[in-house]
């Protein structure tokens, strides 16, 4: 599926679909909206509610990257989607800056009461930086930061390419791919734009043509080759206090006297259009008018005054959305399956609302329908892969192994999958 005529000259060759790239599923055209800071108005939600009504299948997916996207795009329907989509101000001012608006805060940043600084001013600039210099439009679709300003509702387990880390003396900098991927030095403050400026200079300066992300240039060329001349300070010995994805659900306090964020999370990630319309209208009414995406497939929606909370996550839980961290289908993430995609050996989504029924407490389980693992970047606890319809590979994470970790069971059943996650650590 094209897109529209006013993408022409922003398009590239990519399998990576976007505001002004439509490619093709088995269930239609996707489009997918980056949104800065995963942030979202009401009024935004509601041109993408419609648009997916008029012109896709108004059924909605929340991706890992606290992006939206929308599925079952008609090939007569594209231009006026877009259009719509781009009169709500979803897109940037640039169009060839589309691809490249890859950053990912907390949903939490500046309520958190954790945090050590409110970095949502400097996301502003790192976006602006992204958008504005054009020799940036280089970089892959999937080439990603992540600003991390202490929260304790952080992805800190999601790798990105590079990732900057707030601590009191300025940033701690970070690359995916070096050792532990953890800080290899401090960016002062002051100096984030023009440091991040220069080191995705560098890294495109270095790269070739097949490395597009951050662990294959690392590959091949050292670190302290890419951060020559960056004028990084040592780290001060300040650890990073833990992350608590679990407020990713329910209701919490911000720092902000008497106001909670709540969070909730729509079964496997996927939303119905009229449900994004609902809940926008309840953020206007209970809230500040924004939803703020999650890294967790789930919406956040902040400044509930401490009094209508009740209220709010019993409207959530009217639309089918999980505000409980320990209910099963907060604890389960699969991809679009077979039914939405080529590739998916599976119906993935199908077998985790079944394999939800019968899923142990605490246990936390990926499905993925190939070994792409396009619903979750990173490790899950436990991974069923998908090798035939309805089987499945079982794997347990293992930080020394590629890809979902250890395989520990074969071709599994998914009556066969649940009896092995029942069993207790030392059974497995």
């Amino acid at each position: 599926m094209n897109p529209p005529s006013s993408s022409a000259t922003v398009s590239r060759p990519s399998a990576c679909p976007g505001l002004l790239r439509i490619v093709p599923a088995r269930d239609g055209g996707l489009c997918r909206v980056k949104l800065p800071g995963g942030r979202l108005t009401a009024v935004q939600a509601r041109a993408i509610a419609t648009a997916s009504e008029l012109w896709a299948s108004g059924v909605l997916e929340l991706t890992n990257r606290a992006n939206l996207q929308l599925r079952g795009v008609r090939p007569e329907g594209a231009e006026a989607l877009v259009a719509e989509l781009q009169g709500a101000g979803l897109g940037p001012a640039d169009p060839a800056a589309d691809d490249v608006r890859n950053l990912l805060l907390s949903p939490a940043a500046g309520r958190d009461p954790q945090q050590v600084r409110d970095v949502r001013p400097l996301a502003t600039d790192l976006l602006a930086l992204l958008e504005g210099d054009r020799r940036l439009h280089g970089l892959s679709p999937k080439f990603a930061l992540q600003l991390d300003g202490g929260e304790a509702l952080a992805r800190l387990d999601h790798p990105h390419d590079v990732w900057l880390s707030a601590c009191p003396e300025g940033y701690a900098l970070g690359l995916a791919g070096t050792p532990l991927d953890g800080p290899l030095g401090l960016i002062p403050l002051g100096r984030e734009v023009a440091t991040m400026a220069l080191l995705l200079h560098r890294f495109l300066d270095l790269a070739n043509s097949e490395q597009h992300r951050m662990r294959q240039l690392l590959a091949q060329h050292p670190a302290e080759e890419l951060l020559a001349g960056l004028d990084l300070l040592p780290v001060p010995p300040s650890p990073r206090v833990p992350a608590a994805t679990a407020q990713r659900l329910g209701s919490h306090p911000q720092r902000q006297a008497g106001f909670h964020w709540i969070g909730a999370q729509p079964a496997l990630g996927r939303l119905p259009a009229t449900s994004l319309a609902r809940v926008a209208d309840l953020a206007e009414r209970l809230g500040n008018g924004e939803l703020h995406l999650t890294p967790w497939q789930g919406l956040l929606l902040p400044d509930v005054p401490v009094d209508q909370a009740p209220e709010l996550l019993t409207a959530l839980a009217s639309l089918d959305l999980t505000t409980d961290p320990v209910a099963p289908l907060a604890r389960l993430i699969a991809c679009t399956g077979s039914s939405g995609c080529a590739k998916g050996q599976a119906d993935t989504k199908g077998d985790a609302l079944r394999l939800a029924e019968r899923l142990p407490a605490d246990v936390e389980v990926h499905l993925s329908g190939c070994p792409r693992s396009c619903a979750l970047a990173g490790q899950a606890p436990h991974t069923l892969l998908a090798v035939a319809p309805g089987r499945y590979d079982l794997f347990v994470r293992d930080a020394t192994q590629p890809g979902p970790g250890q395989r520990r069971a074969t071709h599994l059943s998914l009556d066969e999958a649940a009896a092995w996650l029942a069993r207790s650590p030392s059974d497995a």
